[in-house]
């Protein structure tokens, strides 16, 4: 599985960051039963956290970048908590959280930029359940927060 998503993320132009510390009091996964749990992760381009909500200072395309840069950074945890991502079986969930404006209805397809990107990554293997849910607000002012559910193998 590493040399697959090491080759699809250089054939994308993409790089795993280095994977975020807590902002908080949590850990950034869990394994439990064969699955890893990990905590919601915050979307970064150039070191920063990337800002604003959707349907009000940021639009569609912004929001899908975001989720895929959230994607990058589970995909960075899955690989610290697990010593590489030759355990991972199967992306089980993705819950995408939106910062995004009362009015705005497309919180699906800025998930999509994680579930594609997963899907590409892993193949079959990144075909996942997920839920999509607009929010008022996130921790830092957070455009997306995506946490994650992965089958693993022991």
């Amino acid at each position: 599985m590493t040399d697959r998503v090491d080759r699809k993320l250089s054939e994308l132009g993409l790089a795993l960051p280095a994977p975020a510390a807590p902002v908080a009091t949590y850990v950034p996964a869990v394994e439990a039963n064969g699955l890893l749990h990990i905590s919601g992760q915050l979307p970064f381009k150039d070191g920063a956290v990337m800002t604003g909500r959707l349907g009000e200072d940021r639009d569609l395309a912004y929001g899908a970048e975001a989720a895929q840069a959230c994607a990058l950074m589970l995909v960075a945890q899955m690989k610290a908590a697990l010593g590489g991502l030759h355990r991972v079986e199967q992306i089980v969930k993705l819950g995408v959280f939106i910062n995004s404006a009362g009015d705005f209805t497309d919180q699906p397809k800025v998930a999509n930029g994680a579930s594609d990107l997963m899907a590409a990554l892993f193949g079959d293997a990144g075909k996942h359940a997920r839920s999509a849910v607009g929010v008022p607000v996130l921790p830092l002012g957070a455009v997306v927060e995506i946490d994650a559910i992965v089958k693993v193998t022991a």
